[in-house]
């Protein structure tokens, strides 16, 4: 299975003595499978002093993670765009793939866990900078799916968390997953998903592994729709939500995802009695 690394290069809420922010590149491996164990992750980090900030820094750490690593990634998956040139010049550079992406759940765990329990403990910690350290980027306006890949139809459905535990077991053409323990999710929690049927369910299912989905979404603006984000700020429309019915269901299926931490599911398959799926990814909209 190839190996996918997850990096952020940014500054941290740390000062040196000249009250300037420290840069810190950290790294995670994407997990891949809901089987891996949160703990054999591949994670490395490494700070940068604020006036060593470029992409030749950038590079040489990278060099030094593949050299620790027990395998070098294929591709590295970043979120941040106002990082976009510096990342993707490093990467290049070192023979990997940059890809702007937002499923990037091991990494935003990692930093979630730093900005709790590492930084606040590092000499020159600011805790000013600290509350400015969450990335939001203004919302782009959906594209139409081509015509080709239109489903024909789709269904929100539900499983218990534990059940996803068998994904290993499913006939699954392209698709990918993490471990709920990344996100101390409980085995009894109903996870939602949307199925969509698809008379070309292969070629959708594999038009939508190389985009780099990051989550499906209902909105209920005018007109209210089914999105689906992908990459580091696209989104493509799934279907309009264009009568109360369809549109509580919408509500509904955003309440289960509120409860379940963000985490659903998007899973294709030929038509409702298909017992294998051309598509299945584990996904989340982390807020």
């Amino acid at each position: 299975m190839a190996v996918i690394w997850e990096l952020d290069f940014y500054s941290r809420p740390i000062l040196d003595e000249n009250q300037k922010k420290y840069w810190e590149v950290i790294i995670c491996e994407s997990p891949l499978t809901v089987q891996r164990s949160p703990d054999s992750l591949f994670r490395f980090s490494k700070f940068c002093d604020g006036t060593q900030v470029n992409s030749v820094w950038l590079k040489e750490a990278l060099s030094e993670a593949i050299a620790k690593a027990p395998a070098p990634p294929s591709k590295i998956r970043f979120f941040r765009r106002q990082m976009n040139n510096m990342i993707c010049k490093a990467c290049k550079e070192t023979g990997i793939d940059p890809i702007p992406s937002r499923y990037t759940v091991a990494l935003q765990e990692w930093l979630k866990a730093r900005e709790t329990d590492f930084y606040p403990n590092q000499p020159g910690y600011d805790s000013a900078s600290a509350s400015t350290t969450s990335v939001s980027y203004p919302a782009t306006t959906p594209q139409l799916l081509p015509d080709a890949l239109q489903g024909q139809q789709w269904a929100y459905v539900n499983l218990e968390a534990q059940a996803l535990d068998e994904m290993p077991e499913w006939e699954i053409a392209f698709g990918e997953a993490f471990p709920l323990a990344l996100l101390d999710i409980d085995p009894q929690t109903s996870i939602p998903g949307l199925i969509i049927y698809s008379s070309r369910a292969v070629p959708l299912a594999a038009w939508m592994s190389g985009i780099e989905l990051a989550y499906v979404k209902a909105t209920f603006g005018t007109p209210a729709r089914l999105t689906l984000e992908s990459g580091a700020s696209d989104a493509w429309i799934l279907a309009q939500l264009s009568n109360p019915q369809t549109q509580q269901e919408g509500k509904n299926f955003e309440q289960a995802k509120q409860n379940a931490k963000g985490v659903h599911f998007l899973a294709i398959q030929s038509d409702p009695q298909s017992e294998s799926f051309a598509g299945f990814w584990l996904l989340q909209e982390d807020h």
